[in-house]
């Protein structure tokens, strides 16, 4: 199936490492120029490099509106526009078990809100326009399966908050032709594998293989899903052909063993 991708310019944050990475790169296999986005310039400058022809570094911080601005002005400068949005800058999850209610701080979920919520939310602000002027678009926000489980309270909150974003934009934008979506990836194999692994080993007192094997087990399909599995769903979400998808939430985990969704 050709997506119809070439010659589309994307913008993918967080996109110096692990599912953002490889979103970018099958963007850029698939025909479009892309745009990377990191706070850290030596990462970001790396990853580009692996990434080829096609791809431009931008350091920015979606922390900052400022420096959210400022990156969507020089994605204009270097790729003419920005057609697709890929907002994949998040603090990623803490291995190991979530803190308790009386170990919360309000400070904690201000971070989480500032950097993934709010952060995303700056991010389609700055670019939704020049989508709409050009009269197509879009916005793919990478949130993840703690919206669907009770594991962790500030994991939940923000990924649900994702969800809940993503429908209000993909309700007011999708008459000017831009389709917004949410993807949910679960455990997925990326190079904190190992980190995340022995986190939560460490935390359950058991063997870092023991701890692979029942999240393999707990899913539908039997094993972990990679990064580049779930770039494969993103980058057709970014294309025109998937025109039908607005508003909605696809899991990307390799299915969750038992509840029903519907």
């Amino acid at each position: 199936m050709d997506l119809q991708l070439g010659g589309k310019r994307a913008l993918v944050t967080g996109g110096s490492r692990g599912i953002g990475l490889a979103v970018a790169r099958e963007l850029l296999a698939e025909g479009a120029r892309v745009a990377v986005v990191a706070r850290d310039g030596a990462a970001l400058d790396a990853a580009v490099t692996s990434l080829g022809e096609g791809a431009v570094a931008i350091v920015a911080d979606t922390g900052d509106d400022e420096s959210v601005r400022a990156m969507a002005a020089r994605a204009t400068e270097l790729l003419g526009g920005v057609d697709i949005l890929v907002n994949s800058a998040a603090r990623a999850a803490v291995p190991g078990a979530a803190p308790k209610l009386g170990d919360i701080t309000d400070d904690a979920v201000r971070d989480e809100l500032e950097i993934k919520v709010l952060g995303y939310l700056r991010c389609a602000r700055a670019l939704a326009p020049g989508m709409v002027e050009r009269g197509w678009g879009r916005i793919i926000n990478i949130s993840g399966l703690n919206a669907r489980m009770a594991t962790s309270l500030i994991g939940s909150v923000r990924n649900v908050s994702v969800a809940a974003m993503t429908k209000n934009l993909a309700d007011e934008l999708g008459p000017a032709g831009i389709n917004v979506t949410v993807v949910h990836p679960g455990y997925t194999i990326t190079e904190r594998t190992p980190e995340v692994l022995a986190g939560i080993a460490a935390a359950r007192g058991v063997g870092e293989d023991e701890v692979a094997a029942g999240i393999a087990a707990a899913t539908s399909i039997g094993r972990i899903v990679t990064a580049e599995e779930v770039a494969s769903v993103v980058t057709f979400l970014a294309s025109p052909r998937s025109v039908s998808i607005a508003g909605d939430a696809v899991a990307t985990g390799g299915g969750m063993r038992g509840p029903i969704y519907y």
